[in-house]
């Protein structure tokens, strides 16, 4: 049994009503994976507006597994010291992370995001040494259209983040850097300049997966 665990903030934890990403590389794999799967994390919910908390199960098709490691509001700098109980917790084989746009926005700059990105791995290897990561660069939202200085920021950030993948990478636990999907447009596939309506979870779960596939022979390639 493969163990996939979604890794990230609200764009992968998702909001009530949402299909959200991770439902839709569930539905991808369940097509194109040859074995068993299953996506793992310790927890399940969704973001719910209305409490302004992890507090719903209303998803739009909750048939699928739903296990996640993702926060509204979180990054980098708040999972990374949690990766080590979730992976020994889950047995996660394979992690499937999206982060850096929150700790760029409030928390953290570039440099300082990227030693949290080195601290991450360092907690999930010391769970699980064999464990394999799947990492999306920062998709740009409607603060880079807008701010040129935060561009320059998430521009950065990314550069070190494809750095950081190149330096960690290693034979017995592999790191695979997926590409922002080319085509990405925030007024058709967000709802808000930033999170992911339909069309953009297609997009987002699309890059894992062709990362997976291209990378590691996993699945095949997506063209939802």
């Amino acid at each position: 049994m493969l163990r996939f665990m979604p890794v990230g903030d609200s764009m992968t934890i998702g909001s009530a009503g949402d299909h959200t990403w991770r439902y839709r590389i569930w539905q991808h794999l369940c097509a194109t994976h040859d074995g068993p799967f299953t996506l793992v994390g310790p927890r399940e919910t969704l973001y719910d507006p209305s409490t302004d908390a992890p507090t719903s199960y209303r998803y739009a098709d909750p048939g699928f597994p739903r296990g996640h490691l993702a926060g509204w509001g979180e990054g980098w700098t708040h999972l990374a010291p949690l990766i080590g109980d979730a992976v020994r917790e889950t047995r996660a084989d394979v992690l499937l992370v999206s982060l850096g746009l929150i700790d760029l926005g409030f928390y953290t700059n570039p440099w300082q995001t990227a030693q949290n990105v080195r601290a991450f791995v360092a907690g999930a290897r010391a769970a699980a040494p064999r464990v394999r990561m799947v990492v999306l660069p920062v998709v740009p939202n409607i603060r880079c259209a807008a701010d040129d200085s935060f561009a320059a920021e998430v521009a950065l950030f990314n550069e070190l983040l494809a750095k950081a993948v190149a330096d960690l990478d290693e034979p017995r636990s592999p790191l695979l850097l997926a590409s922002v999907p080319p085509s990405y447009d925030l007024h058709r596939h967000t709802y808000d300049g930033t999170h992911p309506n339909p069309a953009g979870e297609h997009q987002i779960a699309a890059a894992f997966a062709n990362a997976l596939h291209q990378g590691w022979g996993v699945g095949a390639g997506y063209d939802g």
